[in-house]
């Protein structure tokens, strides 16, 4: 059997193989001034499947890009999921798996600003640099001290704003406030729909100042994402880098990635009617 890596590059290069990502990838990069000097990947299996005869391979891409973009160069990594059937010795499927879906909520659970209000107004220091330094550490691995989530965007965001010293407030009642606490947590520390309202409405302790344009913000502040447009909103990004531009580049979870642009035009949950929220942190 070939090696991942080489079975990915044949998924990229086969005409047999279609791939609406790399395609949306390509263009988004030409969009950007973008050019790709290079591309790494190293693929590792995490599922073997056996049956009549037949094995189906799951195994996770980490694919690394060096962009360029005028005379700056920067790394962009993306772990991606994809599987593969072997029959007789023969590769006869092979393509990108679809991540779970983002966070759900009951449909009758809703939030608004005015459920993360409180009377007391606080201020707190944020320190932007010892967020970002946690959103590299721990972009592609996870903190044994916290729980992890099958989907982790928001999890992972909230660890990042934690690091940065964003005060916890709320437990143990998890319909308010921001908090985590052992086998507990707010719904606005793991849920991407609580967190937006939370930074919309918060008025004591973490707290989010709603800009207008992405290239508004800047290093630890975090984006919210509305993938369809219908109001609930499912994925958060804490902002790394800016590129050449002065636009976000971000690192996530449950699609485990590194210094992606902030659009995520190039992601499987990508429609659009997509929306942001964006938010400076602290203030």
């Amino acid at each position: 059997m070939k090696k991942l890596t080489d079975l990915w590059l044949d998924f990229f290069q086969s005409d047999r193989y279609k791939n609406d990502w790399w395609d949306r990838k390509n263009a988004l990069c030409e969009e950007r001034g973008i050019e790709i000097s290079r591309i790494k990947g190293n693929g590792h299996v995490f599922q073997e499947l056996r049956y009549d005869n037949k094995s189906t391979y799951h195994y996770l891409l980490h694919l690394s890009l060096l962009m360029k973009q005028k005379d700056q160069f920067y790394l962009e990594e993306q772990v991606l999921p994809f599987q593969f059937r072997l029959e007789k010795g023969n590769i006869i499927e092979h393509f990108q798996l679809k991540k779970p879906e983002p966070d759900q909520i009951k449909k009758n659970d809703t939030f608004s600003s005015n459920d993360y209000r409180d009377i007391q107004e606080s201020r707190f220091s944020y320190d932007r640099l010892a967020a970002v330094r946690y959103a590299e550490r721990w972009w592609n691995s996870y903190n044994p001290a916290y729980h992890k989530f099958e989907v982790d965007c928001t999890n992972y965001i909230s660890q990042c704003l934690r690091a940065g010293g964003a005060p916890m407030w709320g437990a143990p009642n998890r319909g308010r406030g921001w908090w985590y606490q052992q086998d507990n947590w707010s719904y606005s520390w793991a849920v991407a729909h609580s967190l937006r309202w939370y930074l919309s409405g918060s008025t004591r302790g973490l707290k989010g100042k709603e800009m207008q344009e992405a290239s508004d913000l800047i290093p630890g502040d975090v984006i919210c994402y509305d993938f369809e447009g219908d109001g609930r909103w499912n994925h958060n990004t804490i902002v790394v880098a800016k590129d050449a531009y002065g636009m976000p580049l971000v690192n996530a979870h449950t699609s485990n990635s590194r210094n992606r642009y902030w659009s995520y035009e190039d992601s499987t949950a990508y429609t659009p009617n997509i929306k942001y929220k964006f938010f400076r942190i602290g203030e």
